[in-house]
């Protein structure tokens, strides 16, 4: 339900499927890095932590970028585009799987 405090409408997968979707839990587990608490958020939903811990990581690398006066776009082309897309596609079936378990 924290997407639900932040006023959007309830999910309608679990009513109709019975099964979480594959994103429950991630508005919760990004909050809860957010307010450093990782460990509940992992124990929440991996792949919302996974993605939290990103953006914060990305942020940190732009803040970079901005006082080195660096392009954060070259850096990013730098990086193993194809194995980082495989990673965030596993994590988000793991965190999706790990979330039915849970359910």
């Amino acid at each position: 339900g924290t997407h639900e405090q932040l006023g959007l409408l309830p999910c309608g997968w679990p009513a109709r499927y019975g099964k979480p979707c594959p994103t429950c839990g991630v508005t919760t587990a990004a909050s809860l890095v957010v307010h450093i608490s990782p460990f509940r958020a992992l124990w929440t939903q991996p792949f919302g932590a996974a993605t939290a811990l990103a953006g914060l990581v990305l942020a940190a690398f732009a803040l970079r970028a901005l006082v080195m006066r660096e392009s954060l776009v070259a850096r990013i082309a730098l990086w193993p585009l194809g194995t980082l897309t495989i990673a965030t596609i596993a994590i988000f079936l793991l965190g999706w799987g790990w979330t039915w378990l849970r359910w």
